[in-house]
């Protein structure tokens, strides 16, 4: 029945450009935090139904500090960063269907993974790897891509 409603829907908007122009507009979003307005990069990127998220990190944004606490209090302030920036886009956690997540060390995994299990009641596809350095010092770099 999928494939049947694809079908038919090519065949309406074959030929028609602004059928397929109006689907895939995309906006590039100021940031809702006017310290991070002049950034080279937009926190949050929509197209058809996609929200693309820019990296976070464990940064209070009330103190531009990174919080302290290792890994996990990191972990959580990151999540928590992200969801605002979805809720802010009418989104949430649970609209969250792929995640990229950068570690300072490949031997946070653990730790990083407990705190990461109890904001997300889905699964969403992931990808983990570690990097030698992150912004500002960071231990972890989480970006995500949701629906909206």
């Amino acid at each position: 029945m999928k494939h049947l409603l694809f079908i038919i829907t090519l065949f309406f908007c074959f030929g028609n450009v602004s059928c397929i122009k109006s689907s895939s507009e995309i906006v590039f979003h100021k940031s809702h935090e006017p310290k991070k307005q002049q950034a080279p990069f937009s926190d949050v990127v929509e197209v058809n139904g996609f929200l693309f998220l820019a990296g976070q990190v464990g940064m209070n944004h009330e103190t531009r500090t990174l919080v302290e606490g290792g890994i996990e209090a990191e972990t959580k302030q990151c999540l928590e960063n992200i969801k605002a920036v979805l809720e802010q886009h009418d989104s949430g956690l649970d609209q969250v269907v792929k995640c990229t997540v950068i570690l300072k060390n490949i031997d946070d995994f653990v730790a990083f993974n407990a705190v990461y299990k109890s904001y997300f009641s889905k699964k969403p596809a992931r990808t983990t790897f570690a990097a030698s350095g992150l912004a500002v010092g960071a231990l972890i770099e989480i970006d995500v891509i949701a629906v909206k």
